[in-house]
């Protein structure tokens, strides 16, 4: 079930954003993450979050700031079983544009963006982690 974030959610949603970007950014320092914490614990309330519920636990969300996705997590165990088409294929339904930002060392993401009509508009360096990122697009 996807629904709106609740304030009771904050905990599991930060340690699956945690756990989700150390995994998939290996070739980022785990610090990075780690220092970005406080920060994003305090901006998720505020945004515009769903998560994907099962069974009473939240195994999935996306976060989007108005058109813009901050991101799509879900557990290590439930990838690969359409849980992050389900959140945003949500999106899309609410949004008529939708961007992103996304590592070029994060294969999986990117063909993920891509298999769902993302394309790449742009190229440049994360001045935080000094990686290659892709801004794409959907309409």
């Amino acid at each position: 079930m996807i629904r709106k974030f609740q304030l009771e959610d904050r905990e599991p949603v930060m340690k699956l954003w945690l756990e989700t970007n150390i995994e998939a950014h290996d070739f980022v320092d785990e610090s990075y993450w780690r220092g970005s914490f406080d920060a994003v614990s305090g901006i998720i309330p505020t945004s515009e979050v769903y998560v994907y519920e099962t069974d009473g636990k939240v195994i999935g969300f996306i976060g989007l700031m108005e058109n813009y996705i901050a991101g799509i997590f879900v557990d290590g165990k439930s990838r690969s079983k359409g849980i992050g088409k389900k959140l945003l294929d949500y999106a899309k339904e609410r949004k008529n544009k939708l961007t992103l930002q996304v590592y070029q060392k994060n294969e999986r993401a990117v063909s993920f963006y891509k298999r769902e009509g993302f394309t790449v508009m742009a190229e440049r360096i994360d001045e935080n982690t000094g990686e290659i990122e892709y801004e794409m697009e959907w309409r």
